[in-house]
């Protein structure tokens, strides 16, 4: 009992957490909702920076963009518009014929035009002609290629892929000196009493020139996508008794759709906006844009019609665009619907 008595205190301390001793207890590890936002804490610390680590990155190149690519085309944008003060002040004091305040006039006057409205007609028409050439040659090439193979497929596709080594000033003369009136076809045609065309200084060089310059690109878009296609289509078409014109048509093209649709695209932009082809081959009138809008600059001392001819031009590239941005917008959301569709499976 004595015992009891004695060793009550004790227990009793001990039960409170103090040491037999009388001294105060030692505290717990800290758990529960301090680690938790400990862990919280630093795990946001770290994503922070992260974040601003990216965007620390990103800055040097859009700062890149907005400063040597925005800025001007928005202050191009304001000038042809009327608004001659600040940064395009100096333009607007040399050139001539400058439009001040803000008004549509420049573009009403260009449009208004007849020797304009023909040079736009001529773009537009090698353009289109171009294109069609290009797409036309590019799809020849990779369906001999991916059907047949061999050393005809090969010999076409690096015959194809050969202008991209060749500089496009080069390549120009080439076409030129191949076309003129004392040119190759010319030569070869005067062997057996023929009298070719001289398309030398026409926009049929032009046309040439731009189908030279465009197909290495085409090809290796539309090429690289039929080779994509499973053999098994193929072969399943022609076990069903669908001719070589049919298994093309119904197989191959729908499969290379989006790049068709780019390639088409970036040929179309390029050849609407190209200079250094139709300046060497093309003739005297009518010119191509990307020719005028140098004439109107240099030679006519008309800055402000040039940088309307310019946005003129964009205005038709940012056209042919909304294609390219459809079809990719779609082949991404079929992308991301079979994704969902394998993770929705067992």
């Amino acid at each position: 009992m004595t015992q009891t008595v004695q060793d009550g205190p004790a227990t009793d301390r001990e039960a409170r957490g103090d040491s037999a001793k009388g001294l105060p207890p030692v505290p717990s590890p800290a758990h529960g909702t301090a680690d938790t936002a400990g862990r919280l804490s630093v795990q946001e610390r770290l994503d922070r920076r992260r974040r601003w680590q990216g965007l620390a990155l990103v800055a040097a190149p859009v700062l890149v963009v907005v400063l040597f690519v925005g800025v001007p085309v928005v202050n191009a944008a304001l000038f042809s518009l009327g608004f001659t003060g600040g940064l395009n002040q100096a333009l607007a004091d040399i050139g001539g014929d400058t439009v001040r305040g803000f008004s549509f006039a420049v573009y009403g006057t260009l449009l208004g035009n007849a020797t304009f409205l023909r040079d736009l007609v001529a773009t537009l028409g090698v353009t289109a002609l171009s294109t069609g050439l290009t797409v036309a040659l590019a799809v020849a090439v990779a369906v001999i290629l991916r059907l047949r193979g061999g050393l005809l497929g090969k010999s076409l596709s690096v015959l194809a892929v050969v202008p991209l080594f060749v500089p496009v000033v080069i390549a120009s003369w080439s076409v030129l000196t191949f076309t003129d009136a004392q040119g190759f076809l010319r030569s070869l045609g005067a062997q057996f009493g023929l009298d070719v065309p001289v398309w030398g200084y026409t926009l049929v060089a032009v046309v040439f020139g731009s189908v030279w310059t465009s197909l290495p690109f085409a090809v290796l878009m539309i090429a690289g996508a039929l080779q994509g296609t499973p053999d098994a289509l193929v072969e399943a078409a022609k076990d069903a008794g669908a001719s070589t014109w049919r298994v093309v048509w119904q197989v191959l093209l729908p499969m290379a759709a989006t790049p068709l649709v780019i390639a088409t695209t970036f040929t179309v932009i390029g050849v609407l906006g190209s200079f250094t082809v139709p300046y060497f081959t093309g003739p005297n009138a009518p010119t191509m844009l990307g020719v005028d809008i140098s004439k109107y600059f240099q030679a006519y001392n008309r800055p402000q019609q040039s940088t309307a001819m310019a946005f003129i031009v964009f205005a038709f590239a940012a056209a042919a665009s909304v294609f390219y941005l459809r079809s990719t917008v779609r082949a991404n959301a079929g992308e991301l619907r079979k994704q969902q569709q394998k993770q929705e499976q067992p």
